[in-house]
């Protein structure tokens, strides 16, 4: 789905939806459901589905990837998921996004050839983080070895320094990337440089997507000419982001501040807890009443009474939900 396509439908949680919002589109970056002993539970996830549709408005998701605990999951787990989000999708979203990076360009490509088979709607690649691609030449080289094997697949660079290690220019990789990678679709940019982002914006091509993936700074992405934002918040907030969305594009800039440094209030509540995904798994898990279970190890799970404090924070600054 390009840039254009938009969603439809309301939720109890939202003002505004997805329709009304030109093009401009929430992300959920999924957790990844877990049994009590650490095993996927695929039972979980049609119901997921239908909380992110209903309850929240989001009907684009991004499967796998750092949220999704997908770097501790092996190759055959990940196939599992990726089919079953895109079976459970099929009909109610408009978007799933398989994240299919692996520190291993092999295991990259076998991820890609699996999301194509499965129907996912496109793919997104971070970068390998043990031997680092030192320049944005050899990055585009990943890039395009993994394309070259899905060429009609739309693929998106997952850029995520503070976890990869890898702060090169995204604007030096997306630069004229197109003319060897026609499937070439955008940017998930969880980056905090924004001039960075600006110029990402600036080279980017009509079909292109470039998703924001800071959640707590939206808004400034927005400015810039970002197509929407992609992140784990979007689980439990969606319906209030795509009221910010309304917002912006309706020139209403305080009622889109107002949304936006509601979250922020929430998450620097949280950060001061040690917000890491193990809370906020367990928030999800809260709000939504889903069985997520616990994250893997290295990952911690939530102390109760971390979790208890969140969850009263998140009520406190979001009361209608």
């Amino acid at each position: 789905m390009c840039s254009a396509q938009r969603a439809e439908g309301r939720a109890p949680c939202q003002s505004g939806s997805q329709s009304a919002m030109e093009g401009k589109r929430l992300v959920a970056a999924t957790f990844t459901p877990l049994t009590d002993e650490g095993e996927i539970n695929l039972s979980v996830i049609g119901p997921y589905v239908d909380y992110l549709t209903k309850k929240q408005g989001v009907k684009s998701i991004f499967v796998n990837g750092t949220t999704g605990e997908g770097m501790s999951l092996s190759v055959d787990e990940r196939k599992m998921l990726a089919r079953e989000w895109v079976e459970k999708a099929r009909g109610k979203m408009d978007e799933v996004i398989v994240h299919i990076g692996c520190v291993s360009l092999k295991e990259s490509q076998e991820l890609a050839r699996h999301a194509e088979e499965i129907g996912a709607d496109s793919i997104a690649l971070i970068t390998p983080f043990f031997y680092k691609p030192t320049t944005a030449d050899v990055l585009r080289k990943i890039l395009l070895q993994v394309a070259s094997v899905v060429p009609a697949m739309p693929i998106y660079y997952y850029h995520l320094p503070q976890v990869t290690g890898v702060n090169l220019s995204v604007a030096d990789i997306v630069e004229g990337i197109e003319e060897f990678i026609p499937s070439f679709s955008g940017v998930k940019f969880s980056g905090v440089d924004l001039m960075d982002f600006g110029q990402c914006v600036r080279h980017s091509k009509d079909n292109w997507s470039l998703l924001y993936g800071v959640d707590e700074q939206l808004l400034a992405a927005l400015a810039l000419g970002a197509d929407g934002g992609v992140g784990s918040t979007y689980n439990y907030v969606g319906g209030h982001f795509n009221q910010l969305i309304s917002a912006f594009n309706e020139g209403n800039l305080t009622q889109a501040r107002k949304i936006q440094f509601k979250l922020q209030e929430l998450l620097s509540h949280a950060i001061k807890l040690g917000f890491n995904l193990g809370v906020n798994k367990q928030l999800m898990t809260d709000v939504s009443g889903l069985r997520l279970g616990p994250p893997r190890l290295p990952v911690t799970p939530c102390p109760q009474s971390v979790a208890k404090s969140v969850l009263q924070k998140y009520q406190s600054v979001f009361p209608e939900c």
